[in-house]
């Protein structure tokens, strides 16, 4: 239509949290292609279809290599997207790569600083009260020998917060793909801190979703208040999985992070 501002498009990256993979984008997806953005959903080691088992991966760089090998491969800037301890995924790619992502969102993800070690912010969780930010006992902590933070989901029911607003057929995948994965809280605690150089210079967006009892968003508003961001979102009628309750709304607001930060490609 004449007059009518041309929507720009973007390459999203789209990271998965602990335990998933890249089919929990699969409605999502579809969408954002279907307006001409280009998409690439990874797997995270030991996550998805990667054949490694969580055993198989010591470290936090090493359970990201492979959003990191995706990046290393595009020549254009991206939109990173991450979810739960996604959010941690995208910060070292930022770190690592700031000159090729020109924005990135966290969708009821850990966000964390410059000021602090890599694992500050998961530290508040584990250290204060694990059971109040991650609701009725959704997953199994155990501790290895390795000071590997090892979890595993070992249930899913309508009433979690995980899934509380989620189709019943979305709660069945999750259980029949979940995988056993970590939080690298020994690694993570550490690693270096994050820089304003790398991980602090690339613009963030945190999207909090209004029914999310799995992490609550007081502790998101509170890693907000920790690490000011660009914008803030909020996805109503949405459980922790925004992009299996609510894909439409999810698309929507990514459509706008697109116009927002994406460049003329």
């Amino acid at each position: 239509m004449a007059g009518e501002a041309k929507k720009k498009t973007a390459h999203f990256v789209l990271v998965h949290g602990a335990c998933h993979g890249a089919w929990t984008w699969f409605k999502l997806k579809p969408l954002l292609e279907s307006a001409g953005h280009r998409v690439t959903a990874v797997d995270l080691a030991a996550s998805g279809i990667n054949c490694k088992a969580i055993q198989q991966v010591p470290t936090f760089r090493d359970y990201t290599d492979p959003l990191l090998h995706a990046l290393s491969l595009v020549d254009e800037k991206v939109i990173v997207v991450g979810h739960s301890l996604g959010g941690m995924n995208c910060a070292l790619a930022m770190e690592i790569f700031p000159e090729k992502i020109a924005a990135a969102v966290f969708l009821s993800a850990f966000m964390p600083d410059t000021l602090h070690s890599p694992s500050f912010v998961l530290d508040q969780v584990t250290g204060l009260d694990i059971q109040r930010v991650f609701q009725r006992g959704i997953f199994h902590f155990h501790c290895q020998a390795t000071c590997f933070f090892n979890f595993l989901f070992f249930s899913l029911h309508s009433d979690s917060g995980f899934l509380r607003v989620s189709h019943k057929k979305d709660m069945e995948l999750a259980k029949a793909l979940a995988r056993p994965s970590s939080l690298f809280l020994h690694d993570l605690g550490k690693a270096e801190k994050f820089t304003e150089e790398g991980y602090g210079s690339v613009s963030r967006v945190y999207v909090i979703c209004n029914e999310d009892r799995g992490m609550e968003e007081e502790f998101q508003r509170w890693m907000i208040q920790n690490y000011v961001v660009e914008e803030v979102v909020e996805i109503k009628e949405s459980d922790h999985m925004a992009m299996l309750c609510e894909p439409i709304k999810l698309f929507d607001c990514l459509s706008k992070v697109a116009d927002n930060y994406s460049l003329d490609w």
